[in-house]
């Protein structure tokens, strides 16, 4: 009785805060603590981020805290740093995961998405119209999320792992405004022989993140455009469910390979993704790994599955494709990835990641 009541107790929690989030779709929006959504890991984002059934590594605090399980080793650290847009948005994953036991791991992670050294020239002209250079200052627009992630091996089923994450979102525009948030997120792997099977569960409670303006940098601008403002807001984010299979295969002595599918599935009404209806959107991902000796990886895949209309009225589907290169050798392994490649260079992000494992 108890086994089943394990089992249905995650189904009935996460259709509870599905319907809750449905009742709350006039009102939340689509795109709430989106930098949460980049990912993270030159090895994820080289693979179309194709993660939630795989993931292994100290990166599994992000995709799935169940994979923490899988750690190579008692301590294990990672770093990642990436750029959009020429630069202007920088993007930092630190985090550190380490064995308790046989059956259980536990990982502290920090994500950092931000625009750096904007400039404010809102006081660059004087009382007379004079220009005065050194009245500009400078000011960052960032996100960040800790998270504090713990998994472990179920008793009950041969080959389960369970894992679930504590998230606090602090969000700064410079003096202007500030934000926190808390969260939860909970995920389950399944290995049966060469298969894998995930799924992750985003913002199972529904996050709240609670903005503060602050009104000696910003009355006066609203006053200029005869509009009021309030200094405290909420922002919502909604339940996401991500499901992932995989499958790896020893191909020689040598060569190994490893393919795997997502399935990214949200509850706040229609978006442009390959199967959207009033109510769920379902964003499939693709993503493989060759691998030889265990040394070097080739990585592939695709995501992001969207329809754009013609200068001619009519709809094309275009994908984005991602592409990464690994190299690991006595616990260092050292990522590569090009992601987010588009017809527009200055949107592609070059991803770099390094990570060390020892005991």
């Amino acid at each position: 009785m108890a086994k089943r009541f394990l089992l249905a107790f995650p189904l009935l929690f996460f259709l509870f805060f599905t319907r809750s989030g449905q009742a709350q779709e006039i009102s939340a929006p689509k795109y709430s603590n989106e930098f949460l959504n980049i990912g993270v890991g030159a090895r994820a984002l080289g693979m179309g981020g194709v993660q939630s059934a795989i993931v292994r590594d100290a990166t599994a605090g992000f995709w799935n805290p169940a994979g923490l399980v899988g750690l190579p080793k008692r301590h294990n650290v990672s770093y990642m740093h990436s750029e959009l847009f020429a630069g202007i948005i920088k993007n930092d994953f630190g985090s550190y995961a380490t064995n308790l036991d046989s059956t259980s791991a536990l990982a502290f992670s920090v994500i950092r998405s931000g625009v750096d050294d904007i400039a404010d020239t809102r006081r660059l002209q004087n009382e007379y119209g004079a220009i005065q250079y050194d009245s500009i200052e400078f000011f960052s627009v960032a996100d960040y999320a800790f998270l504090a992630s713990y998994a472990r091996r179920s008793n009950w089923l041969p080959g389960l792992t369970l894992g679930a994450n504590a998230k606090i979102i602090y969000r700064n525009v410079g003096d202007f405004a500030s934000a926190w948030g808390f969260g939860l997120d909970a995920g389950a792997q399944l290995r049966r022989g060469n298969w894998q099977f995930g799924v992750m569960a985003k913002d199972i409670t529904t996050t709240f993140t609670a903005w503060k303006l602050n009104p000696d940098e910003l009355e006066s601008t609203y006053l200029q455009e005869e509009n009021s403002f309030n200094t405290n807001s909420i922002e919502v984010t909604l339940p996401r469910l991500i499901l992932g299979a995989g499958r790896s295969f020893q191909m020689t002595d040598r060569f190994s390979a490893t393919v795997a599918t997502d399935l990214d599935i949200t509850f706040d009404g229609k978006r442009n993704t390959l199967l959207a209806t009033g109510v769920v959107s379902v964003d499939p991902r693709v993503g493989f790994e060759l691998g030889y000796s265990n040394t070097v990886f080739l990585r592939g895949g695709i995501n992001n599955i969207q329809q754009f209309e013609n200068l001619d009225g009519k709809g094309s589907w275009k994908v984005q494709p991602n592409f990464g290169v690994g190299v690991a050798t006595h616990g260092l392994l050292l990522d590569l990835a090009l992601s987010k490649v588009a017809d527009n260079s200055q949107a592609s992000s070059l991803i770099v990641s390094v990570a060390y494992s020892f005991d």
